[in-house]
């Protein structure tokens, strides 16, 4: 089965381990992401960061704010 795109880029999944500590261990080698180093903890740390962030855009966007 072939492996599905994923819908957040590798720059924003980035960011977000940036943010949480750990973009040291993520390889990024002209512009290619390899996440072979993370632990799955690091893994769902970033899809949780990920959520957060989606949470928060559609908080701001009901309340009529970032326009």
């Amino acid at each position: 089965m072939p492996r599905r795109g994923s819908i957040v880029s590798d720059a924003v999944k980035y960011e977000i381990a940036k943010e949480l500590g750990f973009a040291d261990k993520i390889n990024v080698n002209n512009g290619i992401y390899d996440y072979g180093d993370i632990t799955t903890r690091e893994a769902g740390l970033i899809v949780r960061g990920l959520i957060q962030k989606a949470q928060d855009l559609m908080t701001q966007q009901m309340n009529g704010e970032g326009r």
